[in-house]
């Protein structure tokens, strides 16, 4: 069984760990105590160099980063990776701009919103990242009302990468009733096999409630 380094709060832990559930690779969290600075210890640092999360260790390596680990979980399944290298191309373009332009604004948006002391939250910063990401949405929404996934006729890793920090109940200026065919893929993609609430796969959130209701 392969070990997820990781914590209820992360979406790019969220993404790893869905892949891994979506796959049906058999998996276990091991819970990193991100907010009391445990991912920046001496200790995690032996294991992944850069202090953070998500982390896979397979039994033979030590995989760091989402993408890779996803990728990994494509090579060992064959599942969520298109039907043909094009598809496959066209997966890690959508990945790629997650990374950038959606999770890469989303995840400090919703960190300066929700979990950084309120002393230290700089408004401007954070209209900057929103507005950023507001615009990135909106490719994501246009290329969504034309069709049902991202890549090819089901889910890929496109899609959970993109969703998952949308899933997240914590305000950081994400509305879905504004974006229909986000909020209709976000619908059909919790319908999928294997399918989890961020909450309900990784360990239970340590700051704040989960107000999932």
């Amino acid at each position: 069984m392969v070990k997820l380094y990781c914590f209820g709060e992360s979406g790019n832990a969220y993404k790893a760990a869905l892949t891994l559930e979506m796959a049906g690779i058999d998996w276990e969290p091991v819970f990193v105590d991100f907010f009391s600075g445990e991912a920046r210890s001496e200790a995690f640092r032996k294991i992944n160099p850069m202090g953070e999360v998500p982390v896979l260790d397979t039994g033979s390596e030590i995989l760091t980063q989402s993408g890779v680990i996803q990728d990994w979980g494509i090579e060992q399944t064959g599942k969520l990776g298109g039907s043909t290298p094009a598809e496959r191309r066209e997966i890690w373009r959508w990945v790629i701009f997650d990374n950038q332009k959606v999770s890469g604004m989303a995840g400090p948006l919703r960190f300066m919103m929700n979990f950084l002391a309120e002393d230290k939250r700089n408004s401007d910063v954070n209209g900057f990242l929103k507005g950023r990401m507001i615009a990135s949405l909106k490719v994501l929404e246009g290329e969504l009302s034309t069709r049902d996934w991202l890549v090819g006729d089901g889910p890929t890793v496109a899609d959970i990468s993109c969703a998952g920090y949308l899933y997240y109940p914590e305000p950081f200026g994400f509305d879905r009733t504004q974006f229909p065919a986000i909020d209709a893929w976000l619908t059909r993609l919790s319908q999928a096999p294997g399918w989890k609430h961020p909450y309900d796969l990784l360990p239970a959130p340590t700051v704040g409630t989960d107000n999932r209701s």
